[in-house]
């Protein structure tokens, strides 16, 4: 179940654990260690093309990865897509183009690629949230909230969801730092991860505050309402 998720969204390389990375497709746990380990001592990944110097991560495991691989701040904005490296240049002809009036076989003829591989990066493109360097729509957050003395337990906010990791997801709520949805406050049913509720960038019109840790600026949210 999880490793179909971890598929279906992508992962976010430079925040997943060894654990989530496990599931991503060429992927195995040994690897993933060897990910989180050369994140460590080297910094963030700026391009996909870096975990080619992972140790044990060879070819025929970064082509089956790539695609489900995501950078948020890469060096190039197809990296936190599911377009494989291969056909950034593909993608490149289509910026700028009506993407839902192209003709794919003529499309596809003309660049010199496969019509089906030419419909998954049309596909990816027009994901919700894919946005080429552009300032993103503003975010509806709770009007008048902009410091955490400010929230009381059970008051309600808005956020979007910035990152989602194996125990919960980081919530974006309009202060300094991200509020925290731990993965037992996210469904009123017992789910195994994160990604079966929520998915990266995804906004959450109510959200409820079950605690404030005014000391350390943590604020944990609940999406099980308590009314």
């Amino acid at each position: 179940m999880t490793s179909n998720l971890v598929n279906r969204v992508g992962v976010d390389v430079n925040s997943a654990s060894a654990t989530l990375l496990s599931y991503v497709a060429g992927i195995g746990i040994k690897i993933a260690q060897n990910i989180v380990s050369y994140k460590e001592e080297n910094g963030n990944f700026k391009a996909k093309s870096q975990l080619l110097k992972v140790k044990g991560l060879g070819a025929k495991a970064y082509e089956q990865a790539a695609g489900f691989i995501r950078i948020k701040e890469g060096k190039s904005v197809f990296d936190n897509s599911g377009i494989h490296p291969e056909s950034y240049k593909i993608a490149q002809e289509l910026e700028g183009l009506d993407l839902s009036t192209i003709d794919v076989n003529a499309k596809a003829n003309e660049l010199g690629v496969g019509k089906e591989t030419l419909k998954d990066i049309i596909k990816e493109l027009q994901k919700p949230g894919f946005d080429p360097r552009e300032d993103l729509p503003a975010i509806p957050f709770k009007e008048g909230i902009t410091e955490i003395n400010m929230l009381k337990e059970g008051s309600f906010v808005s956020g979007i969801v910035r990152n989602i990791a194996d125990f919960g997801a980081f919530v974006d709520i309009g202060l300094k730092n991200d509020g925290m949805i731990h993965i037992s406050k996210m469904s009123e049913k017992r789910i195994s991860h994160p990604l079966e509720v929520l998915s990266i960038n995804q906004f959450l019109p109510q959200i409820e505050v079950v605690s404030i840790d005014h000391e350390r600026g943590k604020v944990g949210l609940s999406l099980v309402l308590s009314y």
